[in-house]
């Protein structure tokens, strides 16, 4: 389970907040309490600390399923009214206890484990770029051809370029395929769509796209970054676009730049702080008017 950094967290700092509610909630599931009542408190106090810790690092979704979870709904409804010492009741409340801390160490230790290996991916040298639909669709050259170093002016031509495309990408050049007003468009889509289908056998990962090819030696890798489970898309998808552009930017811990030839889009993306490059085209001569 991948977590979404909040904008402008920090991912050392995430991975070092969650290994210690990690630790914390494994140290509580071995805890005894003389009573189901005190297990109950302390599980509470575990909540509130690790709300307060995560809060301002990761999505509210993502910390509705660590912490604040339907067990933890029916726990806190049970403080103060489930005071029974009796055999019965003190039995029923530990084991729900039980259940959810499990739960809870089970879920910590796979977000972590995610978050890990998701910033080892991305820890890799070279500068990372996220292309809109349009520079997809518009530009001259198709996608195995963009010299995506000479777009965005590399330092040094020989560091590779790692190419990420959100799958809300791969949704909209999907709809164009079947639905573009023009030929060129749908044929794009369509081609683009095939090349990811051809590089990416397994429908993730990373794969290369393009080595050691004119004008520039640089190698080019891509990878789609799907959304994380529970992920509640924006209405807009340009605002969509900047939202996943901004916490891939925190997961990879450096600038992400992104592509566009739409005004819209660049307008959006600059207002949200990112690095965007816009791209144009010869508009033509004014229409002469009737």
């Amino acid at each position: 389970m991948l977590i979404t950094p909040v904008p402008g967290a920090s991912r050392e700092q995430l991975q070092k907040t969650m290994q210690e509610q990690h630790v914390a909630v494994l140290n509580l599931r071995g805890a005894h309490h003389s009573s189901a009542q005190g297990s109950l408190g302390a599980y509470l106090e575990w909540t509130a600390n690790a709300v307060q810790h995560l809060a301002n690092q990761i999505s509210p979704a993502d910390l509705d399923r660590l912490v604040l979870t339907s067990g933890y709904s029916r726990l806190l409804a049970a403080f103060g009214t489930v005071t029974g010492l009796d055999i019965a009741s003190q039995r029923a409340l530990r084991t729900l206890i039980s259940l959810e801390l499990q739960q809870r160490v089970a879920a910590f230790e796979a977000a972590r484990r995610a978050l890990d290996e998701q910033i080892a991916r991305w820890s890799r040298l070279g500068a990372f770029v996220i292309a809109d639909t349009s520079v997809y669709i518009e530009h001259d050259d198709k996608l195995e051809a963009l010299d995506l170093a000479g777009i965005i002016d590399a330092e040094d031509e020989l560091a590779p370029v790692h190419l990420l495309v959100p799958i809300v990408v791969v949704d909209e050049l999907n709809g164009l395929k079947d639905k573009a007003d023009k030929p060129h468009k749908r044929w794009r889509a369509g081609y683009t769509l095939g090349v990811f289908d051809r590089i990416f056998p397994k429908g993730s990962g990373a794969a290369v796209l393009r080595a050691d090819k004119p004008p520039r030696p640089a190698e080019i890798s891509a990878e789609i970054v799907f959304d994380p489970p529970g992920h509640v898309r924006l209405p807009i998808n340009d605002d969509e676009l900047v939202d996943r552009t901004l916490a891939i930017q925190s997961l990879a811990g450096r600038t992400v730049t992104l592509l566009t030839f739409d005004t819209h889009q660049s307008t959006r993306a600059r207002a949200a702080g990112l690095t965007v490059i816009k791209l144009t085209k010869p508009i033509g001569d004014e229409p002469k008017r009737r």
